[in-house]
């Protein structure tokens, strides 16, 4: 099975995470796929953006489920990174998109690509996040049996348990990829800045929801394994039990070409990384 290089958020060293100049950069720089961020904005659209605030990507602040789409397409989101876009990429108020353009924008490209959008959970709308993602999809064509809209083959990730078997109900597990990885201050950091619980709450939240992730895929589904690659590392013996099993490995975020190496060597099939153009030159996927 040849290896594929999924654009982290697009190819985001070269342009802001999750805009279209990132997404249209990782389609030029050869990336296999495109992995993007969902939440919903407070009138239902379904957009792409990886925090459940906009503190640190825009010039701007608070939630995104609290803020219309109108009002987060007026932000910038990209003058953090590199405001230096190229006209063919979109005006500055253009770099935010909705799951619905960006599907436009890679059906446009020609190319056969895939997407995997990740689910971002705590959602303060449940479920109905993952039901409005559907509703996109479907209007466009996607045909859940085989997961392909068109010239864009779907998958779908999320570091919830919950979620994940939400998604399994309505999709085979061969399309599905549990996301783990160690719970760290940062993503503990995340959370509570963006108004959840207390640390300690969170902190137990997020320790049982990755226990429930690892006990789903020791149990052989969903068919997609999803973890970091310090997790690669420090956890050999599990990771290899689930490659013996036939897992398909989609590993984030390989932006060191040994990294690369030694994720290949392991039997790893898909890699996600911010820099896709290096990933592939080292792997000689061109």
């Amino acid at each position: 099975m040849r290896t594929l290089v999924y654009a982290h958020r697009g190819s985001s060293k070269s342009y802001a995470e999750n805009t279209r100049a990132a997404y249209l950069q990782a389609l030029a720089d050869g990336a296999d796929g495109i992995e993007c961020d969902i939440h919903l904005s407070s009138d239902g659209f379904v957009v792409c953006h990886h925090d459940p605030t906009v503190d640190r990507t825009s010039d701007s602040s608070g939630r995104v489920g609290e803020k219309t789409l109108a009002e987060l397409k007026s932000l910038d989101f990209s003058s953090w990174k590199n405001p230096d876009i190229p006209a063919a990429y979109g005006s500055l108020h253009e770099q935010l998109l909705t799951l619905d353009e960006l599907i436009g924008l890679l059906r446009d490209s020609g190319k056969e690509v895939g997407l995997a959008v990740e689910v971002k959970h705590p959602s303060p709308f449940g479920r109905r996040l993952e039901e409005a993602m559907f509703k996109v999809l479907k209007e466009r064509g996607w045909d859940a049996e085989t997961s392909m809209l068109e010239n864009i083959y779907v998958s779908f990730m999320s570091f919830d348990p919950g979620s994940v078997r939400f998604l399994m109900e309505r999709v085979s597990p061969e399309h599905i990829c549990q996301l783990v990885t160690e719970v760290d201050e940062e993503w503990i950091d995340e959370l509570v800045q963006a108004g959840e619980s207390d640390r300690a709450g969170v902190a137990a939240v997020l320790a049982q929801a990755m226990t429930a992730g690892v006990d789903l895929l020791s149990s052989g589904s969903p068919q997609m394994a999803g973890p970091g690659v310090a997790y690669m590392r420090k956890y050999p013996q599990l990771t290899d039990q689930w490659l013996a099993r036939g897992a398909i490995f989609r590993v984030w975020t390989v932006d060191e070409p040994k990294d690369a190496s030694y994720l290949v060597g392991r039997g790893v099939t898909q890699l996600t990384s911010n820099v896709p153009a290096t990933i592939r030159e080292h792997l000689h996927l061109d």
